[in-house]
């Protein structure tokens, strides 16, 4: 048994099932932190001017938004959990560093101590993973089964 099959299966034991209320919470404020991209381009693009980042405005307007609603899409439904709460974390960095320095831009929707709270979560689920209450959780139990239903063909075959 490999070290990664063992810290899998530490995970699946030690993860509760509240911390699946937890993941989709999350998820959903990633997702709709993405959405409301998409409904403030103005904002946005006043936040990448403010910085200096004009020149990198369109693959940051293309790409931000969407790996918000992807990742936590992702992690709503409790797949490819790991990576989706990890490529999250440059882009929640870059906002605390961003927009907290500029608090006029976004009044009412920053707030830095969220943001904190959202990494350390992330780092949490890129840990414990998606747990039992998870489509991931559901196709590994599906893959076992079916490797068992084999196994018993294969021994009452013989």
């Amino acid at each position: 048994m490999s070290f990664l099959d063992k810290f899998q299966e530490w995970t699946a034991s030690h993860n509760p099932k509240w911390l699946a209320l937890i993941r989709v919470a999350v998820g959903a404020a990633l997702l709709l932190s993405g959405v409301d991209f998409l409904n403030n381009q103005y904002k946005f693009e006043q936040l990448l001017d403010a910085n200096g980042l004009t020149q990198y405005k369109d693959i940051m307007w293309n790409s931000i938004p969407w790996i918000h609603i992807g990742g936590g899409f992702l992690m709503i439904i409790g797949l490819f959990t790991r990576f989706a709460a990890f490529v999250q974390i440059p882009l929640l960095l870059a906002s605390l560093i961003l927009v907290s320095e500029k608090k006029d831009l976004f009044p009412n929707e920053t707030n830095p101590i969220l943001t904190i709270l959202l990494l350390l979560l992330l780092i949490v689920f890129i840990i414990e993973g998606s747990g039992t209450l998870s489509l991931a959780y559901y196709f590994k139990e599906e893959q076992e089964y079916e490797k068992a239903e084999e196994e018993a063909e294969a021994s009452a075959g013989k």
